[in-house]
């Protein structure tokens, strides 16, 4: 068993790192304006970069930076100055899949630790040892390896070779994200970072002898499902990833909403906990994972194909709640500053969500305006208002509304 698993968590922007650090992540990835798959993320500029490793170091939390795109020729006289920019910055690793980018962070980054990408496809040991042997200091394993054969490659790669495993986050269709549809249906590289996620549209049959006809895509007890996964939850499972010695725990979702990121990151820092030290896992933690926007979860490929599977019913994520504020200040009676994210009024029922605790249910009490007069609602964006919440909420924690079943979806 790993002695104490690290739980990483995505930081597209610096909301977003904020909420995965005062949420309990031990570490950050993120990524820089290029060289990185999600180019649609907010992403750091140079100086961002070194604004977010300091800010993360000074609270004990370890920075990696993406650098896992496929390179191609043009990319390449631009890699070494950005490399020197991470290593510059104190970030404490480059996550890399390209074999000449791994080769040129030995030359221009040579303090950084180098963490090999799910991109490359490590599912054997030997290829791990590989890597190990080129100097990588972990495998980021593929996706669709069982915990039989994650625990197999543990045993036999050298132990300082760490191991990190994605547990949560959306799953790709494509052998660990090495996906071509995107580029072929919509002109947008998914190996460069401009994924369309193509797997996710509503697809239907035709046939060239029937124009007009449509059917769709289903699935019987053999399995036929070709595109749209499912999302991946491991929150329940955390025991069974430590026997399988992995050293690391990552959630995808640099695409995701700052609330994403600080509900599963906190979900998986209080399951992580439980199991180090032998406690089953209260179930609001499992039911943290079903309020944030997802897709259908699964278990991926860890206990087999049975765990995973594809859904095709349709290409809708599930929305059970919607932020409704964000705590900029609180003393320590309650009496809280708030930054509005969703229409808000007296008399609502809220949850309040705070660093470490469980959720707290509340009923919107009076509501006042920046100089303290009341107001029945604060219904525009990012306007402040006051709010006495029934305990001190420290900066980023977070009011949440539970949706209707009519608006949910």
């Amino acid at each position: 068993m790993a002695a104490k698993p690290e739980l990483l968590a995505p930081g597209g922007d610096f909301e977003r790192l904020e909420m995965a650090v005062a949420y309990g992540a031990d570490a950050v990835y993120l990524g820089g304006k290029r060289f990185g798959l999600r180019a649609g993320a907010g992403n750091f500029t140079p100086e961002e970069l070194k604004k977010a490793v300091d800010y993360c170091h000074g609270r004990g939390v370890k920075v990696y930076v993406t650098c896992n795109t496929v390179l191609r020729n043009e990319d390449v006289p631009d890699l070494p100055p950005f490399l020197e920019i991470v290593q510059d910055a104190g970030a404490d690793a480059l996550i890399l899949s390209d074999i000449g980018a791994f080769s040129l962070a030995k030359k221009y980054a040579p303090r950084l630790p180098c963490h090999v990408s799910t991109q490359a496809g490590v599912a054997s040991y030997e290829t791990a040892r590989a890597f190990c042997d080129l100097g990588a200091s972990r495998v980021i394993l593929a996706r669709e390896l069982t915990l039989e054969e994650i625990a197999e490659i543990r045993a036999k790669t050298p132990r300082e070779l760490e191991i990190e495993v994605f547990v949560h986050g959306a799953m790709c269709v494509s052998f660990s994200g090495r996906c071509l549809l995107s580029n072929f249906l919509a002109g947008r590289d998914a190996n460069r970072g401009a994924c369309a996620q193509p797997c996710r549209w509503r697809y239907y049959l035709t046939e060239v002898q029937r124009p007009g006809e449509y059917y769709e895509i289903t699935e019987d007890h053999e399995g036929t499902y070709i595109l749209n996964a499912r999302d991946l939850c491991m929150l329940g499972h955390i025991p069974e990833l430590l026997r399988a010695g992995v050293d690391s725990l990552k959630i995808e979702g640099r695409m995701k909403s700052a609330y994403y990121a600080a509900v599963i990151t906190h979900a998986y820092r209080h399951a992580i906990d439980a199991a180090l030290e032998g406690r089953p896992l209260d179930p609001v933690w499992l039911r943290e994972a079903e309020k944030v926007s997802h897709r259908p979860y699964s278990t991926g490929f860890f206990f087999g194909r049975d765990g995973g599977g594809q859904y095709t019913i349709d290409a809708l994520y599930v929305t059970d709640c919607d932020v409704a504020a964000v705590v900029e200040s609180c003393d320590p009676s309650g009496e809280a500053e708030l930054t509005q994210r969703n229409r808000i009024s007296r008399g609502d029922e809220l949850e309040l969500l705070i660093p470490g605790r469980a959720p707290i249910p509340l009923t919107a009490g009076d509501l006042r305006d920046e100089a303290g007069a009341p107001i029945e609602a604060a219904p525009h964006p990012m306007m402040r208002f006051r709010m006495r919440l029934p305990v001190f909420a420290p900066r980023l924690s977070i009011l949440r509304k539970p949706r209707k079943s009519a608006d949910r979806g």
